[in-house]
């Protein structure tokens, strides 16, 4: 089991699915929250990066190769509040040699979109 720091904000993993599709689920607790009590920014980026990172590395590291974070443009366009979860759903776009790229869209509850990303992540060679 992964005890990074996805745990620390409480991300439940889902997948990958046919396609390379993962997702994940977050339950928004007042930890999560910004001054002005909704969901910090950061937290939408943390999903979309993970969801990614790790669906690449269940391709990946079962050959040797790691996935590392490139790129991240993530983009709040909700606000999301305490109590609420947010879904995250990543999709691979490009399975390069050397980088993959995604989309994330997150929603919340009721299915509104609250956040979407780009994110690319290299894929390199394990070093011992």
């Amino acid at each position: 089991m992964y005890e990074g720091f996805d745990t620390v904000y409480g991300l439940e993993l889902d997948g990958p699915h046919e396609g390379g599709i993962m997702r994940g689920r977050v339950r928004v607790g007042p930890e999560l929250l910004g001054a002005e009590g909704r969901l910090h920014g950061g937290v939408p980026a943390a999903i979309a990066e993970a969801l990614a990172s790790l669906g690449t590395g269940a391709d990946t590291f079962p050959r040797g190769l790691i996935p590392s974070g490139l790129s991240n443009d993530t983009t709040v366009i909700a606000p999301v509040g305490e109590g609420a979860s947010l879904e995250g759903e990543a999709t691979p776009h490009s399975r390069a040699d050397d980088y993959w790229v995604w989309t994330v869209q997150l929603r919340d509850d009721a299915g509104t979109l609250c956040a979407f990303s780009r994110v690319t992540i290299a894929v390199r060679p394990l070093r011992r």
